[in-house]
């Protein structure tokens, strides 16, 4: 596998190039990244983030409703909060410099099991079992385990990982995964894993694991407000606690089984409802919004609520399922 690294490692901006020494902080940051996002959306968000905030001063420094609009869109909201808080709490209680022991790591906000690994293997090149979705791929097919239970993938894990180059070895497990072993399709005739491969010799190496069957997701709705008042549209702060919170959003009332109206509206105006509804999907449940409109005209009183210049809407940093909402409601002005 190092070797194979060594010859074929993918060039990514926040890994260390053979001969330089790994940025714990670029390290970390990519990992809180990269959970349930893709590389491709990662590589741009993650090269203007380090040039806003280059180092784990000034991200401890920054403020935290910045810090969560530079995150729109990138989803899990919470990860950019408990960045702030892991940066702060390493500027309080160890001098600015990132633990590298997986249990020191563990006790830092927004560290569970992976993430700690990750960055004591990766940045500090200690001997840490790390288990993404692409390193757990490749274990299971290398084992043919059909039922890859979290406990025996990472005992399998833990098996084949070396004391030496714990890191790279983490990398390029994720790196085959990623461009070799995939999930439909895998190049088995590429992998240099494939002799010792029990999933290869099988025949079926797609078989394992075995695909869990889809739960259906709960189905909610509400309303999304686009109060404008001369090239301005009203904008809300979402409760820090709960989904998206801390984020800027467009006035929208509670989401529920079935589709509401405008009672929820934050002020009284003449709202007109628009045909068009817009659908976002979250983890746990599917959202359709539907869009209500008003304009109004001189000074009104939005208690929590600021106005901010449609033209400059891009710069509010509105989570996804807003800035949908918005690019709708715009087209209808």
């Amino acid at each position: 596998m190092l070797g194979w690294y060594d010859r074929h490692r993918r060039d990514l901006p926040w890994r260390a190039r053979p001969g330089e020494v790994a940025d714990p902080y670029r390290v970390w940051l990519s990992e809180v990244m990269l959970q349930q996002t893709t590389v491709a959306t990662v590589r741009p968000r993650f090269t203007a983030w380090v040039a806003r905030w280059p180092d784990l001063a000034s991200l401890a420094a920054a403020d935290e409703a910045a810090v969560m609009a530079a995150w729109a869109g990138l989803g899990y909201y919470a990860r950019a909060r408990n960045l702030v808080r892991a940066a702060r709490a390493i500027a309080d209680e160890h001098g600015g410099v990132l633990p590298g022991e997986e249990a020191a790591l563990r006790a830092l906000p927004g560290f569970g099991d992976y993430t700690a690994a990750a960055v004591a293997a990766i940045a500090f090149g200690r001997r840490a079992v790390v288990v993404d979705a692409n390193v757990s791929r490749v274990v299971a097919r290398l084992r043919a385990m059909p039922v890859a239970t979290p406990a025996a993938i990472r005992a399998a894990t833990d098996a084949i990982t070396p004391a030496a180059r714990a890191g790279d070895f983490a990398q390029a497990m994720m790196d085959l995964g990623a461009t070799i072993c995939t999930p439909r399709n895998p190049r088995c005739l590429l992998c240099p894993l494939r002799a010792a491969c029990a999933g290869f010799a099988s025949g079926t190496p797609e078989a394992f694991p075995a695909k869990k069957a889809k739960r259906a997701k709960p189905q909610r709705f509400g309303t999304v407000f686009w109060l404008e008042r001369g090239g301005e549209v009203l904008l809300v702060r979402r409760p820090d606690r709960g989904l998206l919170g801390g984020m800027r959003a467009l006035p929208t009332g509670p989401w529920t089984d079935a589709m509401p109206g405008i009672e929820a509206a934050p002020i009284v105006a003449d709202w007109h409802m628009l045909p068009a509804t817009v659908a976002h999907g979250f983890t746990h449940f599917d959202l359709e919004l539907a869009l209500a409109v008003a304009r109004v005209e001189g000074h009104v009183a939005a208690e929590g609520g600021e106005w901010w210049p449609v033209a400059d809407l891009a710069s509010a940093g509105l989570p996804t399922v807003f800035a949908k909402a918005a690019r709708l409601l715009e087209s209808d002005r």
